[in-house]
């Protein structure tokens, strides 16, 4: 029998090991409003301070996930999918879900909108004219059967305890906890019912995770959770200290993906988006090593089947990409000293998207879809005074779009002395990685 709320709260709140029976029974009276808001309240700031264990972020993870429906899938063809923790110009799960479904995999990929300065998936997504990223549960199945990959928000039946429980963290200021990002993450991705599972971990000034040492510990916290719960799961950190590509916003990243699957990705975009990919062919076997998984991943852009499976995958799911997409007003930014390319601040360009009006700055901001940025330099290039360093599409003059071209007018440093290039790909992790390391 489970003990009572008061006795789970303030075994918690002391540092106690929960039991999985224990924390299973706090979720599901939340979720049936036994429990409430600010008990569970209460709960995430304990977990916030005192942490949890693997065995207990696996157990929170579980309950969230068995509060919804879990995907089923005939057998077969194995079903995977690929989370990224954020960053600013990330667009790599467009890429990867047509690449991966032409190497034969099922991809049913619940993804997101934006969150503070990173783009959301399907904020993108909305920018092809009729695309539809509110799909039931029967209708992904539909769409996975048909074309093999479908990108999609989460469904009211995924995992509601998760929804009830990230809404208080949102205004609890817990938001932060590896433990609390681990369950929520998880839960609406293991719904998918997936064989193996590949996490990008964004480190650095675009990331939520600055440092190496908290990319390491979400990263492996992640992982441990994905196999105490039976899928293979492994993570790739990557740099976000500059955008990843050179589009920044929502229809230009639609555009930038198109470009890419036509075979004229920008290298940093091309690494991460393989680097991805052959770890969950490696994973699912069907690749026996990471050069044989490259080489299939790079047949699907050579050939044209990646593209043509990514229209295949709008058009199923109501959108059109022959359809005019907008482009706001080109206006560069000028470098204002010459030197190299020494650092960005990518967190800013992110910032200055929403402030162009391409971003939420509340959750009913209505987006423009047309506005972003364009990088024309990166960490270590060589710039003259005077140079366009990035370029600002806007669609209005007024003072969001003047706040918002400010923002980017400071969001480069320039040294006299050269900087190194940043390496895309920093680390990869499984289980079997040490925690040190």
């Amino acid at each position: 029998m489970p003990l009572s709320t008061l006795q789970i709260l303030s075994a918690k709140r002391d540092g106690q090991e929960l039991s999985a029976e224990e924390i299973e029974w706090l979720v599901n009276q939340h979720v049936a409003g036994e429990v409430t808001d600010y008990q569970m309240a209460a709960f995430t700031m304990a977990v916030f301070i005192n942490g949890m264990t693997a065995a207990e972020i696996a157990a929170l993870t579980n309950a969230k996930l068995q509060s919804g429906r879990i995907m089923e899938w005939p057998a077969g063809l194995p079903v995977v999918d690929k989370h990224s923790t954020g960053g600013i110009g990330d667009k790599v799960s467009l890429l990867l879900a047509p690449m991966l479904a032409v190497c034969g995999m099922r991809v049913p990929m619940i993804s997101g909108r934006g969150l503070g300065p990173t783009g959301g998936t399907l904020d993108k997504l909305e920018a092809i004219p009729g695309y539809r990223t509110d799909l039931t549960i029967e209708e992904i199945q539909k769409v996975v059967a048909e074309v093999g990959c479908c990108i999609t928000g989460a469904s009211s039946e995924i995992a509601p305890a998760d929804k009830k429980l990230y809404a208080l963290r949102d205004v609890t200021a817990t938001v932060p906890s590896v433990a609390l990002i681990t369950a929520s993450i998880m839960s609406k991705k293991l719904s998918e019912g997936l064989d193996a599972l590949v996490l990008d971990v964004k480190v650095g000034s675009g990331a939520f995770m600055k440092t190496l040492e908290k990319a390491r510990e979400l990263a492996d916290s992640l992982v441990r959770t994905g196999e105490r719960l039976n899928v293979t799961t492994r993570a790739v950190l990557t740099d976000m200290n500059q955008p990843l590509g050179r589009l920044i916003g929502n229809a230009v990243e639609v555009d930038e993906t198109i470009a890419a699957l036509e075979g004229l990705g920008p290298a940093d975009l091309m690494e991460c988006t393989y680097a991805l990919g052959e770890e969950l062919l490696v994973s699912t076997g069907i690749s026996h090593d990471f050069a044989a998984a490259r080489k299939r991943l790079e047949q699907t852009i050579t050939s044209g089947d990646a593209l043509a499976r990514f229209d295949a995958m709008v058009r199923a799911q109501g959108g059109d990409l022959s359809a005019p997409r907008p482009r706001g007003e080109p206006i560069p930014v000028l470098a204002e000293s010459s030197g190299y390319v020494a650092a960005v601040d990518t967190e800013a360009l992110g910032w200055a998207v929403i402030e162009l009006g391409g971003g939420r700055m509340v959750l009913t901001d209505k987006l423009d879809f047309s506005v972003g940025l364009e990088m024309l330099v990166r960490v270590g290039d060589p710039i003259e005074a005077g140079q366009p360093w990035i370029t600002v599409f806007e669609s209005v003059s007024d003072t969001r779009t003047k706040k918002g071209r400010a923002i980017v007018k400071d969001a480069i440093t320039i040294s006299k002395k050269p900087a190194a290039p940043l390496p895309i790909i920093i680390e990869r992790r499984d289980i079997n990685t040490p925690a040190e390391n």
